[in-house]
């Protein structure tokens, strides 16, 4: 039986002057944060272009076409996953996540996720407010991403680290190695991401008006045999943000599929290893608790994978940690 096709909502925008998303909402039935993130899948076309700004305000008359992908279970089942837990309370768990694990249930991968291991290990006790089928995640890391990743376990933690996230006031650093050195070695990249419109599963630099306005600041730690170690901090979290700034100044992730082409002198390397991901890592994650108001700060070194590259581009560092991050990039 072939995959269920999406819903398709038509019809036209009847207010004038109003936000995208609510004007969306009240047309369609669906909620605010629901249209959010269909704008941001790339699901939502204005008079047949696709938009993806919650902010613009269409005039009346507009048309809009919303694909609205089919349900997943509406339950995800808990399993006994190993978690690498960095911290636990009653408000909230942080977790540094491998490399392959899948954060939430989604049409592919129905289970063995990060949220059937914590429904499992929390027991009942994950914040419901993000919806059934991904309870308590307020943020999330691609599959082959690795690292640090927080979680609530109280609607009171959901709502208060989902306004952090929403006002960029999270600290958040990435361990990256880049094919090539970048020049200069220390800067900023500024482009909005959107959607591609040419391929739905890619993210691509868009005209500020079309995008989600994001920056990425660099500094490079280490030049290596044909690559680099670079400390990236993340003044926004779009969605494949660093893999698509990075691939944007023509230093792509080694590893990634989708954004980048390695080197033809380093694949054997790669083959050699079996490093098949885009060697990217969650290294530093910081932010206020809240519910109890203290700052917390965790840190998580480069994994195993990502060492022996490390060692075999002739790196010197010794332990390939985080603290090499500091406070900034």
């Amino acid at each position: 039986m072939g995959a269920p096709s999406d819903d398709i909502l038509e019809g036209v925008i009847t207010a004038d002057g109003q936000r995208l998303d609510r004007a969306l909402a009240d047309a369609s039935g669906l909620s605010r944060e629901r249209i959010k993130a269909l704008l941001g899948e790339g699901r939502v076309a204005l008079d047949g272009q696709p938009a993806a700004q919650a902010s613009l305000k269409p005039a009346a008359g507009t048309h809009y076409r919303i694909a609205v992908p089919a349900a997943v279970p509406a339950e995800a089942a808990p399993q006994d996953i190993p978690l690498a837990i960095v911290h636990e309370d009653a408000d909230l768990i942080v977790v540094d996540k491998p490399a392959g694990l899948v954060v939430h249930p989604a049409a592919g991968n129905l289970d063995g996720t990060l949220v059937n291991a914590l429904l499992h290990h929390c027991r009942g006790q994950l914040s419901g407010i993000g919806g059934v089928a991904r309870p308590g995640i307020v943020h999330r890391i691609d599959k082959d991403t690795s690292g640090l990743l927080v979680v609530a376990k109280s609607d009171a933690a959901h709502e208060g680290l989902a306004r952090q996230f929403a006002d960029h006031s999270i600290e958040r650093a990435y361990l990256a190695i880049t094919a090539g050195q970048p020049v200069p070695p220390a800067g900023t990249v500024r482009g909005a991401i959107a959607r591609s419109t040419s391929d739905r599963k890619k993210m691509a630099l868009v005209a500020d008006g079309r995008g989600k306005h994001a920056v990425t600041h660099y500094r490079t730690l280490e030049r290596l045999e044909g690559a680099a170690l670079v400390a990236c901090r993340l003044e926004t979290g779009r969605t494949h943000q660093v893999r698509v700034h990075l691939a944007s100044i023509g230093h792509a992730l080694l590893g990634d599929p989708v954004y980048g082409r390695t080197p033809s002198r380093l694949r054997p390397l790669l083959q050699q290893l079996g490093f098949a991901r885009q060697a990217l890592h969650a290294a530093v994650l910081g932010f206020v608790h809240p519910v109890s108001g203290a700052a917390l700060r965790f840190a998580s070194p480069a994994p195993q994978d990502m060492r022996e590259l490390l060692g075999e581009l002739g790196s010197i560092s010794r332990d390939f940690g985080a603290d090499q991050l500091g406070r900034s990039a």
